[in-house]
């Protein structure tokens, strides 16, 4: 019974702790695109299959990052997203998602490419991404 209330309470208290300083994300894409906001709900389109206007780069999979992308923007469990990207690839509707290993590796791809869209932490912000939309 002790060691009950002991994991009870110290899961309490870890449900409390503030998120890390990389918990504001921000949705980027190259300076030199025209686009100058956009909703979540729009960023959420181009990462499940809905519009192919911009190439959508993933950070790496079971990244804090991108579970917290998933839950703030997305707003699905990383299950759901790969069963929506598993029915697109099946029918040959498209593909998922670039897969880069950080937040570096996003914003170099999109400076090569004036048609991706990302997101970062807001402290990985520089002068090579434009930022479209942060979320808290």
């Amino acid at each position: 019974m002790k060691q009950l209330i002991r994991s009870l309470t110290m899961a309490a208290a870890l449900s409390s702790i503030s998120l890390p300083a990389w918990s504001e994300l921000v949705i980027v894409v190259n300076p030199l695109n025209d686009i100058k906001s956009m909703t979540p709900s729009q960023v959420a389109q181009y990462f499940l299959g809905g519009s192919v206007q911009f190439t959508p780069l993933e950070q790496a999979n079971g990244s804090p990052i991108r579970l917290e992308f998933y839950k703030k923007v997305l707003e699905k469990e990383p299950p759901q997203v790969q069963a929506i990207w598993a029915r697109i690839v099946f029918t040959g509707k498209g593909k998922p998602p670039r897969e880069l290993k950080s937040s570096e590796d996003i914003k170099k791809a999109i400076r090569e490419n004036v048609n991706a869209i990302g997101y970062i932490e807001k402290a990985a912000v520089d002068d090579s991404v434009k930022v479209l939309i942060s979320i808290p």
